[in-house]
């Protein structure tokens, strides 16, 4: 009994010491790694446990030192290079310390992931909900990043600037082989307007995320009913492009650009696949607003059943 109960008070120790580590995190530990490899999740931890601390030195020790490009395919903002990024975040993070920046999701792995994000007001002036798509090279540095986010969520007006960028390195392509081509399946029942094939692509109890919409619908059925009224209109569907793919069998996403008829340049999706490939999570993200209120509110009834 004594080697038992020396066992169950070591065993209780180790607990306690995995928790206080846990939560000596400087932002609420509430991640999804489910769909990220062990590295991804422990890359994104130390990543965003330095931007919370404000300590930008450690923080760019992730980006590569001779390439690197980062915009934010919202504001248009663009650092094409370490030194800029750098620049910028050495005066950003030069904030109190309520200003946070912390994972809710990670889909993929070393390789390229999307990463889902918030950042409190105290950093940006306002909250910001974001989807970046992230990939880096071989020795395991950020070569490209992409942030996404709603301005009409985060109670800003956006215009699109004439400096916005024109090259975003879509080239890059380090994406697994199912997300690429589930991605490629989706897209393409997107943009021919096919629901049958789209909704087939998700699992029985999938859940469909738009960010911008503020749309959630539940249920591959539920789904395809949101499809056959939607796809039509989203930014998303019919006429739009798929531009870059990140993430690993477990999940990922991929960058879009609409038609013409949308004043966004460009948006993303997020989607999080089960061991056979099929989609059980989609959240996609896009500026909506420099969408007029009346095509906005117009958007936001295709959620309501028929």
């Amino acid at each position: 009994m004594t080697k038992l109960f020396a066992l169950l008070v070591a065993a209780g120790l180790s607990f306690a010491t995995h928790a206080s580590a846990q939560s000596s995190l400087p932002y609420p530990d509430i991640v999804d790694t489910s769909h990220a490899s062990k590295d991804a999740a422990d890359f994104f931890r130390v990543f965003f446990t330095a931007k919370s601390l404000h300590r930008p030195a450690e923080m760019m020790e992730h980006f590569a030192r001779d390439k690197v490009l980062y915009i934010d395919a919202t504001s248009g903002g663009i650092w094409p290079s370490w030194d800029a990024l750098n620049a910028v975040f050495q005066n950003f993070l030069a904030k109190p310390p309520t200003a946070l920046s912390y994972p809710l999701a990670i889909y993929g792995d070393r390789q390229s992931a999307l990463v889902s994000f918030a950042d409190t007001p105290e950093l940006f002036g306002r909250e910001l909900r974001i989807l970046g798509a992230v990939s880096l090279d071989r020795d395991g540095k950020i070569i490209r990043w992409m942030d996404y986010w709603d301005g009409r969520s985060s109670n800003v007006r956006n215009t699109l600037k004439p400096t916005y960028p024109t090259a975003f390195d879509d080239d890059i392509g380090n994406s697994s082989a199912r997300i690429a081509q589930t991605a490629k399946a989706l897209q393409s029942a997107f943009t021919s307007g096919d629901v049958a094939a789209a909704s087939a692509l998700f699992t029985p109890d999938a859940v469909y995320e738009d960010m911008a919409l503020h749309t959630q619908i539940l249920g591959r059925l539920a789904i395809a009913r949101y499809l056959t009224r939607a796809l039509g209109k989203v930014p998303y569907g019919k006429s739009s492009a798929m531009v870059h793919v990140v993430g690993s069998d477990q999940g990922g996403g991929y960058e879009w650009r609409p038609d013409s008829a949308f004043p966004m340049r460009r948006g993303i999706i997020a989607l999080a696949l089960d061991e056979h490939g099929q989609i059980m999570r989609f959240t996609t993200a896009y500026d909506s607003s420099l969408i007029d209120d009346p095509t906005y509110q117009a958007l936001v009834l295709l959620a309501a059943e028929q």
